[in-house]
């Protein structure tokens, strides 16, 4: 049985057919339209309720690749020597293992993702990659307004200069790692057992889809092309047409990002993948359109726009395609997918909790609840099938929502249900939770358990 591996980098999951349903993430942008993903997801078990161990973009990555728990003790660092990867154990199992990315930091020094690896192509150029050191051929004037600072403008002209030859779609970077893939898969196909992992850094930002995709941005909007939004609050640096048209490239890029997969899907078929591999797809986190009020990634942004994510395994054949509210987690992923695979001896000292049962439609039980965040940072999220608790730090006031009347995080009941508070604060210990400075933190939350040690 052959394995494939598709990574997306900042996909939210409501912005994907299948997981909004036409619904709108923001009144004033149209839904964003992925036939290509709606229709693979027909085929597959999909999981409405995936989330990253930590966060952000390396982190996750060492979660799927070795099974194991990040949050508590691991910032974002390089593999090391001791570190045993997908691609380590399934060399050891005969398979031919690839990989193709336009994730730079992949291919920063020392970083050894790529370890185990028969095979690695990098495409150049994704975001500040330092990939082109002339100076950029359109002004920067026409992608920030006048409240960017020097050190922002320095970024958004990096990204230019990489992307100033893009003269056709095939040049955009979505585009291209799909074309790698193909070749790969089409000189490979020979190989008796392959696995292919393929990963696009889109729609990761900075957000500037070929213009075919402009169809969720305003006609009649004439700012400036704003590709990669500033953090800190939205509407202290960017006007409301300007954050909506943000929220418009953003789409555009998705939809990119979903014809592009297209062909890669069309090739799988065409090869004969579908009928003898596993195809697991999955986004490292999503992203915040100002939805909480401001954009890009952050240790404070611990709500559903970031965390929740498409996530979904296509069995040969299409086999027991469903949908699961199965909670599981990133690290979960690999002892599943070597059950599946029938490996499930290389798996005993992982931290993943295999899910292989909802896999098989044998059941939808899967973690009692789950904690998230960044490692460095000191704000935890705690979620169950039905709330979402957020531990803030000093005296900053914690949160809590009622996620199925509440999916966009609006009303915060902390003070109407400090009980359920206390319940999730008790299900992870200390070990979990820092304060600044690094220090495992014993008291943070504001809710103390059952046990007399504090919620935090």
């Amino acid at each position: 049985m052959n394995l494939i591996v598709i990574v997306l980098d900042s996909f939210r999951q409501d912005h994907i057919g299948l997981y909004h349903r036409g619904e709108r993430a923001f009144e004033d942008v149209a839904p964003c339209r992925t036939p290509h993903l709606d229709a693979f997801a027909e085929e597959c078990v999909v999981f409405e309720n995936a989330y990253p161990e930590a966060l952000p973009t390396m982190p996750v990555r060492c979660q799927w690749m070795t099974g194991q728990r990040t949050l508590p003790y691991r910032p974002w660092s390089p593999l090391s020597d001791h570190d045993i990867t997908l691609a380590q154990l399934l060399r050891q199992e005969g398979y031919i293992c690839g990989l193709v990315s336009d994730t730079y930091h992949y291919r920063a020094p020392g970083m050894n993702y790529h370890k185990g690896f028969h095979a690695y192509r990098w495409i150049r150029g994704q975001e500040y990659d330092a990939w082109v050191s002339s100076p950029p051929k359109r002004p920067v004037e026409g992608y920030v307004n006048d409240r960017y600072p020097p050190e922002w403008r320095q970024l958004v002209s990096q990204f230019l200069a990489n992307t100033d030859d893009f003269t056709e779609e095939a040049h955009w970077f979505p585009a291209q790692v799909v074309d790698e893939a193909v070749r790969w898969l089409e000189a490979n196909r020979a190989h008796p057992k392959v696995c292919l992992w393929v990963e696009s850094f889109d729609p990761h930002e900075p957000w500037d889809p070929p213009r075919r995709f402009d169809t969720y941005t305003d006609p009649a909007y004439r700012g400036p092309r704003l590709i990669m939004p500033m953090g800190g609050p939205a509407r202290a640096w960017a006007a409301e047409e300007e954050i909506r048209h943000i929220r418009g490239l953003y789409a555009g890029e998705a939809a990119f990002v979903d014809d592009c997969l297209g062909r890669l899907f069309d090739t799988l078929k065409r090869l004969g993948y579908f009928e003898d591999s596993i195809i697991f797809l999955a986004a490292d986190h999503g992203h915040p359109l100002a939805d909480h009020g401001k954009f890009l990634k952050g240790s404070d942004r611990l709500y559903s726009e970031l965390l929740k994510v498409p996530f979904m395994v296509r069995l040969p054949g299409g086999e027991g395609a469903r949908r699961t509210d199965a909670l599981v987690q990133f690290h979960d992923a690999l002892p599943s997918l070597l059950e599946m695979m029938n490996l499930k001896n290389n798996a005993s000292s992982m931290h993943g909790q295999s899910f292989a049962p909802a896999l098989r439609g044998e059941s939808d039980a899967g973690r009692e609840a789950v904690i998230t965040g960044y490692h460095e940072g000191v704000d935890r999220c705690i979620r169950d099938a039905a709330w979402s608790y957020i531990q803030r730090p000093g005296d900053e006031p914690d949160e809590l929502y009622h996620l199925p009347s509440d999916p966009r995080e609006r009303a915060n009941l902390i003070d109407t249900h400090p009980d359920e508070a206390r319940r999730l604060a008790s299900m992870f210990g200390p070990y979990f939770r820092r304060q600044p400075g690094g220090v495992i933190k014993g008291i943070q939350g504001k809710y103390e358990v059952a046990s007399g040690s504090s919620a935090g």
